[in-house]
């Protein structure tokens, strides 16, 4: 049975600010990458906390919300309870970002939606590979045609995807988009080219070029498609704009692009490539040495997808790529890395963390989970990892390995890499993955750094430096107190946000259990995140699944940055109206730092009224 995602799916796009606040969401490998109105709607702290979310961060214009391996799922499950539409951007107006911030968000949300299957054809790609080297199959066999059809015409009609989605980024009419982009694969087309043809448009020559496999020609073409969409938008009467409107832009943007887009695309991308290759090619050792030692630095900023367009320019231009071949290596560096802490650690949890996630790097390729969750937090091991990745990078560059396609390297993936320069990077790997295992082993982790590590994270304060304190905790509402376990909800009753007691309300009134400050105040009013004076950080959830109600039924006194004293109202619910909506009116009182206490020591249990003491917090001496 699949597992249910609504509730993380719910928690993530209330903490990204709500439906409203979303302008777009793709998803690529392992994230959900946001573009947001107002960030500072975003609560990172919640969803960094949040079960089921590896991490979160603000990164080349978005917002990314790191899942692993599941993502696709998730996006389903945001898709299907939020109003947030795949297909329809919002219209609202983020506010402004910077060029290098805007142009990576605009090549994330162009490329990020077709990952999966590009990652797959190369995959098939490589399967291919392995069986003619074998002599499974000949290019002549009927089963390796029609597979190899299957594989590479993802690549050979890639302007027909990226007319597809840039039509989405850019907010114009895909379909058309694609029209445009199957002019410039068609055969007539693409024959033309072969044979030399001297074509003209209107006694105009035409520079014909191949854009099979070719990446800038149709976004750009996109992106001017788009402006002149909306000034047709603008000035066609309504009666006629649906058949004029595709028929001027076919007529005017098919043309443009074979005269004048295209042909200067296609020029700019062999600058590019040859760019990059004359680069490399100064000293290929030091460049694969550099590439490679900041590559994982790219991979922690969502920011290596960025380097997508080049990549996929190098295949369509030279017919092969070496960019991501220098860099593939880091996912053995950062999979040995954790496998070393693995073997060191006697922690049960983090053996138990260190062990899928250097499983899931090694096989699949996805390392998020390594790095976020065990090298990146220890530093150590992270450090060593990008040590062995520039490495790895020297020895594949030295050997001059390239590949026609694009392939992530994992176990899996390594038969896709046959070919020229395959022994050199298959020892790369080799040096990455067992190097980085056995530095982190005998040098790079010890279990004394889950101390300094937890001492650290249980210290690092949401606004300023407060030293910890015991302190009491007041009720916040008149009703009965019960057990968090008792809460019917798997993500409350399992304490994954941190320990705590529940309430009962018979009172609508939900007032501060403590001397401190607002730091989150849900749009719809069902949860309150408060700082006391002393350094717990509470959050108080009203109801479950109340957010949505959409506010109805929840008037919020106060707001965020607001100081507050023990007693002072918070909330006003109605509870009937939550009844009345059919959810449960349960309100948990959460310590999400609870790792921050040596003791948690609830009071007796039972009716309680405003301001009656429920919760003795015990820090570590």
């Amino acid at each position: 049975m699949a597992k249910d995602y609504t509730l993380l799916a719910k928690t993530i796009v209330e903490n990204v600010g709500g439906d409203e606040n979303v302008i777009s969401l793709v998803h690529c490998a392992t994230r959900l990458r946001f573009e947001v109105i107002d960030r500072n709607k975003v609560n990172f702290d919640i969803l960094k906390q949040t079960e089921g979310v590896i991490t979160a961060m603000e990164a080349g214009g978005q917002i990314q919300v790191v899942i692993g391996n599941k993502v696709d799922q998730v996006y389903d499950a945001v898709l299907k309870c939020s109003h947030i539409n795949s297909d329809i951007q919002n219209e609202s107006k983020s506010e402004k970002k910077g060029v290098l911030n805007t142009l990576l968000e605009t090549i994330s949300g162009i490329f990020s939606p077709m990952l999966g299957v590009m990652c797959g054809a190369g995959m098939l790609k490589a399967l291919l590979i392995l069986c003619t080297t074998f002599k499974w199959l000949t290019p002549e066999m009927g089963t390796y045609r029609i597979l190899y059809a299957a594989a590479d015409s993802v690549f050979n009609f890639l302007p027909i995807i990226l007319g597809y989605t840039a039509a989405k980024k850019f907010n114009c009419s895909p379909f058309v988009a694609m029209a445009i982009a199957m002019s410039l694969v068609y055969p007539d087309m693409t024959a033309a080219f072969s044979g030399g043809e001297k074509l003209t448009f209107l006694n105009i020559p035409v520079t014909l070029v191949s854009y099979t496999s070719s990446v800038m020609p149709i976004i750009i073409s996109i992106y001017v498609m788009s402006k002149f969409e909306k000034l047709l938008k603008r000035i066609l009467p309504e009666v006629c704009k649906l058949f004029l409107t595709p028929l001027l832009e076919l007529m005017i943007m098919v043309p443009a692009t074979f005269l004048v887009i295209g042909p200067i695309m296609d020029q700019f991308g062999k600058l590019l490539a040859s760019g990059y290759t004359g680069l490399v090619g100064i000293n290929p050792i030091i460049a694969g040495g550099v590439i490679g030692l900041l590559w994982p630095m790219a991979v922690i900023f969502g920011l290596h997808w960025g380097f997508f367009p080049i990549v996929m320019n190098n295949i369509a231009t030279l017919g092969k790529d070496t960019l991501f071949v220098i860099t593939g290596p880091n996912n053995m560096a950062q999979a040995g890395a954790t496998l070393g802490v693995f073997l060191k650690t006697k922690d049960k949890k983090l053996k138990e963390l260190s062990g899928s996630a250097a499983f899931s790097a090694v096989l699949a390729g996805i390392t998020e989970p390594a790095i976020y969750g065990v090298t990146l937090p220890y530093k150590k091991p992270f450090i060593i990892g990008a040590i062995f990745s520039g490495i790895a990078g020297m020895i594949v560059a030295a050997a001059g390995t390239a590949i026609p396609t694009v392939l992530g390297t994992s176990l899996l993936s390594l038969p896709g890499y046959i070919g020229p320069g395959f022994v050199g990077f298959v020892i790369a790997c080799a040096i990455a993955y067992f190097g980085s295992a056995i530095c982190t082993y005998l040098f790079g982790f010890n279990d004394s750094m889950l101390n300094k590590n937890s001492e650290k994270e249980e210290n690092t304060q949401l606004n300023d430096e407060i030293t910890l304190k015991d302190e009491t905790l007041s009720s916040i509402v008149e009703g009965e107190m019960i057990p968090l376990e008792d809460v019917k909800d798997p993500t409350f009753a399992g304490k994954m946000m941190g320990d705590g007691v529940a309430f009962k309300p018979k009172s609508g009134r939900v007032v501060s259990p403590v001397d401190g400050k607002v730091i989150m105040v849900a749009k719809t009013g069902h949860a309150i995140g408060l700082k006391s004076n002393n350094g717990a950080e509470i959050l108080i959830h009203i109801g479950m699944d109340t957010v949505n109600m959409n506010g109805k039924g929840f008037d919020v006194k106060v707001q965020q940055g607001q100081a507050v004293k023990k007693g002072d109202l918070l909330v006003e619910v109605d509870l009937q109206e939550i009844a009345d909506a059919g959810y449960d009116d349960i309100i948990p009182v959460i310590l999400t730092n609870t790792v921050a206490y040596d003791q948690i020591i609830p009071m007796e249990y039972g009716k309680k009224e405003e301001q009656e003491n429920i919760i003795e917090l015990k820090v570590k001496k």
